[in-house]
């Protein structure tokens, strides 16, 4: 590429520079960002969500989200995922 030049100017991801050296259009599909895609929620899982913050909410003394994740079926979710889902609803 005779104009990397140009593109030395600006500051780069390490996604962008592997791009550049293996040629554009190496990352397929997101392919190296470095971060996975998260699972989208179900409606049986954004309804089963619900039914346990409903029921652990007004529990006095307890973490509403520590709760919420001991008892949801799906495993793998995490803490900030629950909390940005329930924002969400």
């Amino acid at each position: 590429n005779k104009k990397v030049f140009v593109e030395l100017l600006f500051w780069k991801s390490p996604a962008a520079v592997r791009e550049m050296t293996e040629g554009y259009g190496s990352l397929q599909g997101g392919e190296g960002t470095g971060r996975s895609r998260v699972p989208p929620w179900t409606p049986q899982e954004e309804q089963e969500l619900r039914d346990l913050y409903w029921k652990y909410k007004e529990v006095e003394g307890e973490d509403v989200i520590a709760a919420i994740l001991a008892h949801l079926p799906a495993p793998g979710r995490t803490r900030r995922q629950v909390v940005k889902q329930l924002v969400r609803l």
